[in-house]
């Protein structure tokens, strides 16, 4: 009897944890989180043409939001660094990396509906290339994420050093100054939201990101508009040496197709997917452009790496712009190492999937960013390095080269050379532009 009630307990633990796991699910995550584990065939749920799944719960404006949401992250404090980097006729980057990002999203929808059941970005890719695409893309998934969360701390320190540049620690002989000591002050903030296993609150939370976006572009423009700092500066038209790093910023700006096939998963209507992801792209790249023109206009040759850098520190909405920046991350860092600390948690042996190791393994993966964001604290060049070589795979050359392999015999023959030309880009991209991102890395470690 004892061992027939331990059995029940055991049971009942295991269905509360799942439903914990499934809650959580519903709400799409802000950042590139993909879902990488991969789901057994008797647990997928089967979808007939475009009927409605208990998964399937989101209206056209919840999964517009939930897009506009991955998309307007940290990326839009750059662009106007990436007008300085390119010219003016670098924005037409980033139009053809929209209109290109919108096509390749559409082509995530075709590869979805080619089979049923799948769901996820690597289940496209174990669809496209058997095992070896799903572990494939989702280690690319997962590296990228790890990525983002070393630009959070960065971006971090960056900006609260701004408010408050006096601030230092002296431990013994050794002085801390301000950006190492808010890197590590962040780092302690979002390391305990990492050791929650329900993290629907920060889901809600974090959706404040597109509000936080637009209250950023806003207070830019107030700046420039009504405290008179003014659009005076004129720039270039083209800076050809600039060109790699702005093409690095810019298709950072568009790294959120990890999330659209959830998105798509998610929605009552699927048909609607492909407006979605217009509207997504184009208010986006609205918002974008308005920052890029704004801050490179107000700014010019000063442009630093994120444009809060530039705010005069004596305004008031200066000070709303950086602390709007400056919650956004904190709310989204844990909900974006999640997936991968979850994949880690299953290497481990059944024995020890304790709580205590989660935490110590989940603490581990946070110090970790942190030591590779005090040893790499160069914000644009890692965000071009991300926007360069993971961006340009997951959002460019897979999508293509999935859709070729899973619907080639279907496949129109424009369709087949669209594809090719948009690998044959995203490649060249992604290219120049890490070569340049590494290049830049190490010039500024040997200055």
């Amino acid at each position: 009897m004892a061992a027939e009630l331990q059995a029940i307990d055991r049971h009942s633990e295991q269905q509360q944890h799942e439903d914990i796991r499934k809650k959580s699910s519903q709400y799409l995550l802000p950042s590139r989180k993909p879902s990488l584990q991969q789901i057994p065939e008797d647990r997928k749920p089967v979808v007939v043409g475009h009927e409605a799944s208990p998964y399937q719960q989101c209206s056209y404006t919840q999964g517009a939001m939930n897009g506009i949401n991955v998309l307007c992250g940290v990326g839009i404090l750059s662009t106007p660094y990436a007008i300085k980097q390119g010219g003016w006729l670098g924005l037409v980057i980033l139009v053809v990396f929209a209109l290109l990002a919108w096509y390749t999203g559409v082509l995530l929808r075709r590869c979805l509906d080619s089979k049923e059941g799948l769901q996820t970005y690597p289940d496209i890719g174990h669809a496209a290339f058997g095992t070896t695409g799903r572990i494939a893309i989702s280690i690319i998934l997962y590296v990228e994420l790890y990525a983002c969360c070393i630009e959070y701390l960065i971006l971090e320190s960056d900006n609260l050093s701004k408010l408050f540049p006096n601030v230092h620690l002296n431990i013994g002989g050794l002085t801390i100054n301000s950006h190492v000591f808010f890197a590590i002050l962040t780092t302690l903030v979002v390391m305990p939201t990492t050791w929650l296993r329900d993290l629907t609150c920060l889901s809600y939370i974090s959706a404040g990101g597109v509000v936080a976006s637009i209250l950023v572009v806003m207070c830019l423009c107030w700046i420039g508009v009504v405290d008179h700092v003014g659009f005076e500066n004129k720039g270039t038209a083209l800076n050809l040496p600039g060109i790699p790093i702005a093409i690095g910023l810019y298709g950072y700006c568009y790294s959120g197709h990890g999330v659209f096939p959830n998105i798509y998963s998610s929605l009552k209507n699927r048909n609607q997917f492909p407006s979605i992801l217009f509207t997504c792209i184009g208010f986006s790249t609205i918002l974008f452009t308005a920052a890029a023109v704004m801050g490179y206009k107000m700014f010019g040759e000063a442009t630093e790496s994120q444009f809060t850098l530039n705010l005069p520190e004596n305004l008031v909405v200066s000070k709303i712009a950086v602390w709007a920046t400056v919650a956004n991350p904190i709310t989204k860092y844990a909900l974006t190492i999640t997936p991968l600390a979850m994949s880690l948690e299953e290497l481990l042996p059944r024995s020890q999937q304790k709580y205590s190791n989660i935490i110590i393994l989940r603490s581990a993966l946070v110090v970790s960013t942190l030591i590779i964001a005090l040893s790499v604290p160069f914000f644009a060049l890692v965000m071009a390095l991300i926007g360069s070589l993971f961006a340009m795979l997951v959002t460019y050359i897979l999508p293509c080269a999935c859709f070729l392999a899973i619907l080639k015999a279907k496949a129109t023959w424009y369709q087949t050379a669209t594809c090719s030309f948009i690998i044959a880009v995203g490649v060249t991209c992604a290219c120049v532009g890490t070569y340049s991102s590494l290049s830049g890395i190490v010039q500024n470690y040997a200055t």
